[in-house]
Parts: structure tokens; C-alpha cells; sequence
């Protein structure tokens, strides 16, 4: 038999629990991600598990291509949306706005992410995801390893040579990186100048620029144009410095474009392999390249 003391020490362990339950149930349950990096990111934070729909370009880790698919992340089936009752939906600003508005007059909840520019907004973003699902505590941990390392791999840089770079998205026309592209930031924090940085017009560029650059390295960021293809037609310019180095690389757009904080860095080591293939002890694995 439990005396008063007993009774009342149950009394709270039942209401806190009951509480704890209570609170857990008023984070969303039913998640639709509208974007690769988002679908990682929740995986990365432990809820997994709570994703009911996905886009068709959600790809990693694995367990997303499992997962329903309610369109791509520019066209959404808002059917298959209604179908699977979500109770918050994430959304990238590629997201068709009308699409937006007919679920907020649904009454369903969606939260819209711009595309981070850099890794200081993508923490920011993964911060604000943390706290939309109930997981502030653990998403604040995987920011605070992630950029304790960048800032210790980017110190280790600091007495290497900065090769020019020049990052190309887009075959035709030719799209260049520029200071709006996340990848501006893994050329910057890999010790590298970006030719293009200063390019306007979403990255707009032509070959005769490219030229008159004389990059060091060209790195081409496979999004759906022929990777190879744009490969052979640089090496056709043979008086490039690029190509008489043999510092033509292709890269995973997908790695590149969408990382979680954990994943720039892995792809931040990445890119210093391929900029400083001579620098020291970072143990990396670099891409493809001819």
C-alpha cells in the first residue's frame, strides 16, 4: 500500500508524463516535404518516421525514396497532398504559390523556407526546422559539431595558395555560380576565389568570359545537363588553364545544392580536396574528374 508520500510522488510521476505526452502530440505528426534538403534534414533530426510524402527528387538518405510521392518540387499534386492528411506541410519558395494558398485555405499549416545562400542560412534554417517539430535541442547540437569544424577546416586553409574557380550549373545557356548560389560558399570556405562571383542575371555567363577568366579549376555541377558532354567541349579549349592542368571535375549537384549542416561538411572536404590536391592531411575523396 502506498502511504501519502507515495501516493503523491505517483501522482506526479503520472501528471508529468501525462503532460509530456500532451506536449509531444502538439508537434506535427504528419509531415509532406516539399524539398530535398528538408527530407534529409528531417531524417537527420530523428522523425523519419513521421514524413507521409515526398517529392519525387527527395533521394537520401535511402529510406526517402520509399516514401509517397506528391510531385516534384516545382508541381505538386494537391490531391495526393489532401490524401494523406498531413498536419504540416514544408515548402520551399519554388513552391508554386497557388499551391500555398489553397492549402492555407484548407487549413492546413505549411511552413515556406527560402532557399539558404550560404551555410550561415542554412543553420539558421535547420534551427527554425528544429523547433517547428519539437526537436530544438538536438538540431541546436548538429549546428554547433557542424560548424566547429568548418571553422576548424577553413583555419587549416588559411597559409595555402587560393586557386581561381569557376562553377558551372547550367549548359544552355551557360549558367555560372555567383555569390547568390550556395556553392559560392564552398569555393570561399575551401580557401578558392570564385571567377563568376560577381556574375548578374541568375549566374548568366558565356564562354568567351570564361576564357578571359583563365580559371584554375572548372567544376561542373551535374543538374540534368551532360556532364560529359560539357567536359569534352572545355577540353577543346586547350589553352585554358583548366585544361592544361587537367582540373576539369564533376561534382554531385545534389550534395552540393541541398546539404544539412553535417553534409556541407563532408562535401566542404570535398571541394578542398579538389581545390588544394596537394595541401595536407584532410582526408578526403574527390569526385570524378578528367
Amino acid at each position: 500500500m502506498f502511504n501519502k508520500t507515495g501516493m503523491a510522488i505517483l501522482f506526479l510521476v503520472i501528471l508529468f508524463h501525462g503532460d509530456y505526452a500532451l506536449a509531444a502530440t502538439n508537434y506535427p505528426q504528419r509531415i509532406i516535404s516539399l524539398g530535398p534538403g528538408i527530407t534529409e534534414e528531417l531524417y537527420l533530426l530523428g522523425v523519419g518516421d513521421r514524413i507521409v510524402g515526398v517529392t519525387t527528387y527527395c533521394r537520401r538518405p535511402e529510406e526517402a525514396q520509399k516514401k509517397d510521392k506528391v510531385g516534384t518540387i516545382l508541381e505538386v499534386n494537391l490531391e495526393q497532398i489532401m490524401v494523406r492528411k498531413p498536419d504540416l506541410v514544408l515548402a520551399l519558395n519554388l513552391t508554386d504559390p497557388r499551391i500555398i494558398e489553397r492549402l492555407d485555405g484548407l487549413g492546413i499549416k505549411v511552413h515556406q523556407f527560402p532557399l539558404a545562400r550560404n551555410f550561415s542560412e542554412l543553420n539558421q534554417q535547420f534551427l527554425d526546422l528544429g523547433r517547428l517539430i519539437g526537436k530544438a535541442e538536438i538540431a541546436q547540437e548538429i549546428v554547433s559539431r557542424a560548424r566547429a569544424e568548418v571553422n576548424r577546416i577553413s583555419s587549416g586553409l588559411k597559409d595555402l595558395p587560393r586557386p581561381r574557380v569557376f562553377v558551372q550549373v547550367g549548359a544552355k545557356p551557360l549558367f555560372a555560380v555567383n555569390r547568390d548560389y550556395f556553392l559560392n560558399d564552398f569555393i570561399r570556405l575551401a580557401g578558392g576565389i570564385n571567377t563568376a562571383e560577381e556574375a548578374g542575371s541568375g549566374g548568366l555567363y558565356s564562354r568567351e568570359q570564361v576564357i578571359k577568366d583563365d580559371p584554375d579549376v572548372i567544376i561542373i555541377a551535374a543538374m540534368g545537363l551532360p556532364a560529359e558532354e560539357e567536359t569534352r567541349t572545355w577540353e577543346g579549349f586547350k589553352n585554358l588553364r583548366a585544361v592544361q592542368n587537367g582540373r576539369i571535375y564533376i561534382v554531385d549537384s545534389d550534395k552540393y545544392c541541398n546539404p544539412t549542416p553535417l553534409s556541407f561538411v563532408e562535401a566542404l572536404r570535398e571541394m578542398i580536396s579538389l581545390l588544394h590536391p596537394n595541401g595536407g592531411a584532410l582526408e578526403t575523396r574527390a569526385p570524378e574528374h578528367r
